[in-house]
């Protein structure tokens, strides 16, 4: 049993943290939510939905996480959260296996884990609240990326970090699509831009150096899109390689209308922060429970629960017909 927490206390802690209270009051329940990088456009618009989430819900929510993508610093504020004796924790893991054992000892100091966004190992955790399978996004940005190609080509991707567990899962299912469904086309080069708008423009002009026939760029992180799409326009290729990616419709709007990026494959952020702390504070009331097949999730309705994982939906495809559509 967890020693309760003095509320005097738990003020001083989350202050120390640099954490975020989405109540000044001692709620019932403190939900702690570790993005990969707190400052990531990306998962603001997660805690945007957490918060609301959050709101309704009755709960206090800490939020915090890395300045930037860093596992070792995930895992020093998981075994602060323990330390401190959150009620429950919601996470997206940099590394699958890196952050695994703290999880695994939260869930023994009597703290459930959720995973949103990134898995952790199945172990260390109850649920997987999964913004749209893996196959699904792969086979999606393929399929678009052939598209664009006419099916045949050379393209590249670009990634986050190479340890990254989600991103080397879609980037397996668009290899697995491609070896399917595309003989024609060529993939040259997986290049990392550690998360980094800037990064990723660099590897990008570097990519077309390099790879002069190249015809299309795949971005798997959400800043590497509006990054690749910038080294095109510098490099005046507008037009002649594409650029595509898993982004936020915000900050690739101007790109899509410019016609540098074809479409940015994506999920509703908002709504899978909200779904993220709606599972999180199920599993810590006991009403989401393993062999559940659907979920109340508030505002989302039923959603369906396939065996450990609670998924939001399908990849969206937001293109210049719909992307003033949405503002996030």
């Amino acid at each position: 049993m967890k020693t309760p927490r003095i509320p005097l206390f738990r003020f001083l802690m989350v202050w120390l943290l640099g954490a975020t209270i989405a109540s000044a009051a001692d709620q019932q329940l403190l939900v702690a939510m570790l993005p990969k990088a707190k400052g990531n456009a990306y998962f603001l618009s997660c805690k945007e939905g957490a918060d609301r989430a959050a709101a309704e819900l009755g709960v206090e929510l800490l939020f915090d996480g890395p300045t930037e993508t860093n596992a070792a610093k995930q895992n020093e504020i998981v075994e602060n959260w323990i330390t401190y004796g959150v009620d429950v924790i919601a996470v997206a893991a940099e590394n699958k296996e890196g952050l695994s054992t703290a999880l695994r000892r939260a869930q023994r100091d009597g703290i459930p884990v959720v995973t949103y966004d990134a898995d952790a190992l199945p172990d260390a955790r109850s649920f997987f609240v999964n913004q749209a399978t893996p196959q699904g996004i792969g086979y999606k940005l393929m399929d678009e990326a052939a598209r664009i190609c006419g099916e045949e080509g050379e393209f590249a991707i670009i990634t986050a970090t190479l340890t990254a567990a989600n991103q080397r899962e879609w980037q397996r299912h668009v290899e697995a699509r491609l070896a399917e469904r595309y003989p024609k086309m060529k993939l040259v080069a997986v290049r990392p831009s550690d998360d980094l708008k800037d990064r990723a423009q660099s590897e990008a002009t570097a990519l077309m150096s390099a790879h002069p026939n190249l015809k299309l760029l795949m971005a798997l992180c959400s800043p590497a899109v509006p990054g690749a799409a910038e080294a095109v326009k510098q490099s005046g290729k507008t037009g002649k390689v594409k650029v595509i990616g898993l982004g936020l419709p915000s900050e690739n709007r101007r790109y899509v209308h410019e016609g540098v990026t074809e479409g940015v494959v994506l999920w509703n952020t908002v709504d899978l922060g909200y779904l993220a702390i709606q599972t999180a504070v199920g599993v810590a009331r006991g009403t989401l429970k393993p062999g559940a097949t659907t979920f109340d999730a508030g505002d989302l309705g039923q959603v369906e629960v396939a065996g450990d994982n609670v998924l939001l939906g399908e990849p969206f495809l937001f293109t210049a017909d719909n992307i003033d559509d949405f503002d996030f």
